[in-house]
């Protein structure tokens, strides 16, 4: 598990509330129900309005993954490849029916039983490829349910905010309860913002980068994959992987 998202978000919300006490204010008085409910229960109703139930039933999912998954690297990727190349080279394909059952990546392994089962190289490509792409989408949508959230979340504390404002002028004749009112009113705003930008939009961004790294680590598993199928040198395969590999610099590389 990935800690993150859970340290900036919770660290977020230790810092504006520490800067709300420095300031003199008292944290909890910015826990009304009424602008919480408002905010975060119409925000999410309208996010899923903007789609399908399986969208709403995808958000959830894509929440706790938000949370739980940890950021793929390829890193541990390429010496399983580079011992299966060599295993290959040395033995032929079906030498790996044995070694693929103990990998951990689900898409290697099932990219190498393939290559094991004779699929011709080309059609191979493409079908993993097509996984690669379907995923992409995948995520892509999972993350724009929440950066959708983080677009409305705002405007909705606004709407909060005008219905408080229409409840001071409706109480102008009693000045001991106005001071109240506008601040109830106001902390609808402030939860809009804030849950957007600490929140929404942050989970939104997390999905992306995830899924990016996860495409990353499949598009490896193809390049090796290939170098399997094709009989590759192992140094070769080592080399070409790692190359993949993101901030990666030349000196590493030759290390």
């Amino acid at each position: 598990m990935d800690p993150a998202p859970a340290i900036g978000i919770g660290l977020g919300f230790v810092v504006i509330g520490g800067a709300n006490m420095l300031e003199g204010g008292n944290p909890m008085s910015m826990f009304l129900l009424p602008p919480l409910l408002l905010v975060f229960g119409a925000t999410i109703m309208i996010t899923i309005a903007g789609g399908t139930m399986a969208d709403a039933k995808g958000a959830a999912v894509s929440f706790k993954r938000a949370f739980t998954s940890n950021a793929a690297s390829a890193d541990d990727l390429v010496p399983e490849v580079v011992a299966l190349a060599d295993r290959a080279r040395r033995e032929g394909l079906l030498s790996l029916e044995e070694s693929v059952r103990s990998l951990d990546d689900e898409f290697l392994r099932r990219g190498v039983t393939m290559a094991i089962d004779g699929t011709d190289p080309e059609e191979l490509r493409e079908i993993l490829e097509s996984e690669v792409h379907a995923k992409r989408k995948a995520d892509k949508h999972a993350a724009k349910f929440w950066s959708d959230a983080g677009a409305y979340a705002p405007t909705i504390g606004i709407v909060g905010t005008v219905m408080g404002l229409v409840h001071v002028l409706e109480n102008l004749a009693e000045p001991e309860k106005l001071g109240h009112l506008i601040a109830a009113a106001f902390l609808a705003t402030f939860w809009g913002v804030c849950s957007a930008n600490v929140i929404f939009l942050p989970l939104g961004n997390r999905l992306k980068r995830l899924g990016e790294l996860e495409a990353a680590r499949m598009e490896v598993a193809i390049e090796g994959i290939a170098a399997i199928q094709a009989g590759s040198n192992s140094r070769v395969v080592a080399q070409k992987l790692r190359s993949m590999l993101p901030g990666r610099a030349p000196a590493q590389e030759a290390a």
